[in-house]
């Protein structure tokens, strides 16, 4: 197949920029496209046939449901039943890096819900991506990746995996984020947050009040039967291994690189524990954000580098760095010394 590369500048562009790709998805295409948390890969959330291509693109199972993106409030009440008490929160937080798990309205093909009669649904808010969902449609996406592998935050992430197996890449320069957005059941009594990500922990509670968090969530652990993505299977990880570590273990870990062609993969703040040549830097502490930014992007430049091994101390879990760190279990194995 060949695949066509679209270059946008999200900030100067207009819908006439986008028809081709809108036809395409109409007529059952795959299209990777950008969003402020990471590129997903979309079809029709209407077209049976088309998202089971997205499975199959990817490799990947189909017990993992996938997410609706629509462009507005009004569209996701047309897909999705939401409890009154839940329009002003939902209002607060979209368009934005959260997707809702909601009861079905419609009845949407069984291989975009896994068979499941509730749905996640999201409001992006980057622009390209909006501006596709309004001349397209509803559309199903996961991220724009091999099952496994890192989520992609830029096209060539894209390119490396999809490129000669979808029909469009938009490139629109880096993702926001670089996490996959927050997900949030909406149909239990208590709001129960089943995917940490760019809204964390701290911002749901302020603005639904009580929110559950369940223990795979802080363990990182899989759900037999997942209402999300992300709840099952192994995630984000490179081909080659990746350790975590704490702290105290700090001496051993560096012994233990120098004689396996490790590298240390931290923030800007740590880098002066660490031998100068086995660095690859993350991002900041004091701009936590940062490190959620380029936890993805980094992973990737590892798996190309001449390193065997990489190793990467954990955070303290709270704010975006709790979501930084759900990831990262997912991606890596405690370091056995």
């Amino acid at each position: 197949m060949k695949t066509k590369i679209l270059k946008i500048d999200p900030l100067d562009f207009n819908e006439k920029d986008l028809i081709e790709v809108c036809n395409v998805i109409k007529s059952g295409g795959l299209v990777a496209f950008p969003t402020e948390t990471v590129y997903g890969l979309g079809a029709s959330a209407f077209e049976e046939k088309a998202v089971d291509n997205i499975f199959k693109v990817k490799g990947r199972a189909k017990d993992n449901p996938l997410i609706v993106h629509v462009d507005r409030f009004e569209k996701l009440l047309e897909i999705a039943e939401v409890a009154e008490k839940y329009f002003e929160a939902i209002n607060k937080l979209t368009p934005g890096p959260v997707t809702f798990v909601l009861k079905q309205k419609i009845n949407l093909p069984k291989n975009v819900t896994a068979g499941l009669k509730t749905v996640g649904v999201r409001i992006p808010a980057h622009p390209v991506a909006r501006k596709l969902c309004k001349c397209a449609g509803p559309i199903a996406a996961p991220s724009a990746n091999l099952s496994g592998k890192p989520s992609p935050t830029d096209s060539q992430a894209v390119i490396e995996d999809l490129f000669g197996k979808i029909d469009f890449i938009i490139d629109a320069g880096n993702s926001e984020f670089g996490l996959e957005s927050t997900i949030i059941d909406l149909t239990s009594e208590i709001p129960i947050v089943l995917r940490p990500g760019p809204i964390t922990i701290e911002q749901l509670e302020s603005i639904f009040g009580k929110v559950e968090i369940p223990q795979f969530v802080i363990d990182a652990s899989s759900v037999e039967n997942p209402k999300a993505p992300g709840m099952k299977y192994r995630h984000y990880a490179p081909e080659k291994p990746v350790y975590r570590f704490n702290k105290v273990q700090r001496e051993k870990v560096i012994k233990k690189a120098l004689s396996e062609n490790g590298v240390f993969i931290c923030p800007e703040e740590h880098k002066k524990f660490y031998p100068d040549d086995r660095i690859m830097i993350l991002g900041k502490l004091s701009e936590p954000y940062s490190i959620a930014q380029n936890l993805f992007k980094v992973l990737r430049e590892f798996d190309r580098s001449n390193f065997n091994v990489a190793f990467i101390e954990a955070f303290e879990e709270k704010g975006i760095l709790l979501s930084v760190m759900n990831r990262l279990k997912k991606a890596s194995v405690e370091v056995e010394l």
